[in-house]
């Protein structure tokens, strides 16, 4: 008996030490599709259920009201790192995606947690699942790596079709938005993909997911689907059809829109009745327009809309699909923004875009126009939040998360304790019964998952996610946080932010206008303490003197593409004098406009 009891022991502590993750669920049956749909720069109003004026009638209805809304679910403010914690459930600087590789400084490149690239020790949550028992897809943006060890069919995809970039143009799937390499880095299958002439984007990425579904109808295995949207990355472009049910909608600008969706999020419930909302500082004065950029402006904001309007209707197409084939009521669905709405103004890269695209007012969301929302639509988008896209404010980092079809939870519910992007996967692998992996996985030594369950407040029984003594911080292109709590300690680099701490209460004052500091100056103090633990157990690296993610985007365009590009010294030279005059020019435009 003891013999045996040993030998029970041994083979329990093998299984725990390969991290083989065994089914809890004893029939795949029992267990739900799960799938996952990912908007690209949306910010906290612009989906319908969360106060928006869009018309998302599928995220509302077929998603949101069968299902929870998070109110106070967090990401990173820019789309690598977030995505790169959403399928490894481990923070972006343990897992190789320390910031975004086109606003990384070149001095921080390749250094530890900096790849730009997924750690090989991180492992993704398709590859859980494939190997508990499902059949496992992802369609449309990667964008955590290149490399063929890191491509979809080594990362626990069984099909994929995915753009490696940033992003693309939406009509031209081999178009740069940016000139960020020589071509833009589609792949099928794990090899470099051939691509149609044109497409649309969203339809296109729906298109492939039914396909691989029909692909495989006779299987019995559950299936995990990934369906990563350019929607609504710039450049923002749309069909006609969609840009029209818009026109003339938002010719009071952006002031009016932030004010409207503030007040409708109140009206359903997912931010406080109180709370307060202040100016950005780059927010134009709408009224001080002229005519003619009013009219310019608003159809940039018509085409974000049919952008997003769009996006939707092609979700409703899969999950049409999903109600024919008799599997909707056993699909979980899970819907995020990868980060808030993009607020640059892309100044510095006008030369290049006026060479490549139009930004006719009559032409903007067609083929071969470049629409920007820029930092006035931006703000209304994230309403009532401050800040976008690139920095720690709420608006850059707190997006809407819907999470639908799970079994026994209520319906039409709105969460509001604080939630964070790594909590994904600990939920889907509860959801599919799938134990986590620990420190070690096949034999290997890998990072264990940061984020917790939802399943517990998903189904009613738990109040809240994280206990408000857990602290959990954020980096990202020097803007720094760390949520204690309701608590949030903050700081944001220029030209949004000032570059000085704050301490905010985001449950009650979501908007960030009451510095509580001087108040509540221990906790003040040991948050700060908590943040410098979390930067030092993660390797943070400091910022260069003036950076600025935009104007980092366009020195790693010259660095690693063109310059590389011409062979010849001079030319090279040429480059770099062009790259400093126009970083000079793009300096000089911002401190005359303050």
């Amino acid at each position: 008996m003891k013999n045996l009891k040993h030998m029970r022991q041994l083979v329990a502590l093998a299984l725990t030490g390969f991290g083989l993750c065994l089914p809890v669920l004893a029939s795949d049956k029992l267990r739900p599709n799960i799938v996952v749909l990912v908007a690209d720069d949306w910010g906290f109003t612009d989906v319908g259920a969360f106060g928006g004026e869009i018309a998302t009638p599928h995220l509302d209805d077929d998603l949101a009201r069968r299902g929870m809304r998070f109110s106070n679910f967090h990401v990173a403010a820019s789309c690598a790192p977030t995505r790169a914690m959403l399928l490894t459930g481990v923070d972006n600087h343990r897992n190789g995606i320390g910031n975004l590789r086109e606003t990384m400084p070149q001095a921080h490149l390749g250094k530890p947690g900096y790849q730009g690239s997924l750690e090989k020790r991180a492992v993704t949550v398709a590859t859980l699942l494939k190997d508990s028992g499902y059949r496992t897809y992802i369609t449309g943006k990667w964008n955590v790596g290149n490399e063929p060890y890191n491509l979809p069919n080594q990362r626990g995809f069984d099909r994929s079709i995915v753009q490696g970039d940033t992003g693309s143009d939406n009509w031209e799937p081999n178009k740069r938005y940016l000139p960020h390499a020589a071509t833009v880095n589609w792949y099928e299958n794990g090899q470099v993909a051939v691509m149609p002439a044109e497409f649309y984007s969203s339809a296109y990425f729906v298109d492939k997911a039914i396909g691989y579904l029909d692909a495989d109808a006779q299987s019995k295995q559950p299936f995990f689907a990934y369906l990563g949207f350019q929607a609504n990355h710039v450049p923002v472009q749309a069909p006609q059809a969609f840009i029209d049910k818009y026109k003339g909608r938002y010719t009071q600008g952006w002031t009016a829109l932030r004010q409207a969706r503030r007040d409708k999020a109140v009206e359903l419930g997912l931010i406080p009745k109180d709370t307060a909302m202040r100016n950005m500082s780059t927010t134009k004065d709408w009224a001080a327009l002229s005519e003619k950029e009013k009219h310019h402006q608003a159809r940039e904001m018509e085409v974000y809309a049919a952008m997003a309007d769009a996006m939707d209707h092609h979700v409703g197409r899969f999950v049409a699909h999903l109600k024919k084939t008799g599997q909707y009521d056993n699909t979980v669905f899970v819907f995020l923004s990868d980060n808030g709405a993009e607020g640059s103004d892309y100044d510095e890269a006008q030369i290049w875009l006026k060479t490549q695209y139009t930004q006719d007012t009559e032409k903007l969301g067609g083929k071969g126009a470049y629409a920007i929302p820029g930092p006035g639509w931006a703000s209304a988008s994230v309403s009532p939040l401050y800040t976008y896209k690139f920095y720690a404010g709420e608006g850059g980092v707190r997006v809407p998360l819907i999470i639908s079809g799970v079994a026994g939870m209520p319906q039409n519910q709105i969460h509001h304790s604080m939630a964070h992007v790594t909590d994904i996967v600990p939920t889907l692998l509860d959801l599919a019964g799938v134990a986590q992996p620990g420190r070690q996985y096949r034999g290997q030594l890998v990072e264990p998952l940061q984020g917790r369950s939802l399943v517990s407040v998903l189904q009613g029984t738990s109040s809240q996610v994280h206990p408000a003594e857990q602290p959990i911080g954020y980096e990202l292109s020097g803007s720094q946080a760390l949520f204690k709590g309701d608590l949030k300690l903050v700081k944001n680099i220029a030209p949004v932010g000032d570059g000085q701490w704050y301490l905010y209460d985001i449950k009650h004052d979501p908007g960030e206008t009451k510095d509580l500091k001087t108040t509540m100056p221990e906790v003040y103090k040991v948050m700060q303490a908590d943040y410098a633990t979390y930067a030092k157990s993660n390797d943070i690296l400091a910022m260069p003197d003036g950076y600025n993610p935009v104007r980092q985007v366009v020195i790693n365009s010259f660095v690693n593409y063109w310059i590389p590009a011409y062979k010849t010294p001079v030319l090279a030279s040429l480059l770099g004098i062009t790259l400093a005059a126009l970083a000079v020019f793009g300096l000089r435009r911002r401190r005359s406009a303050k």
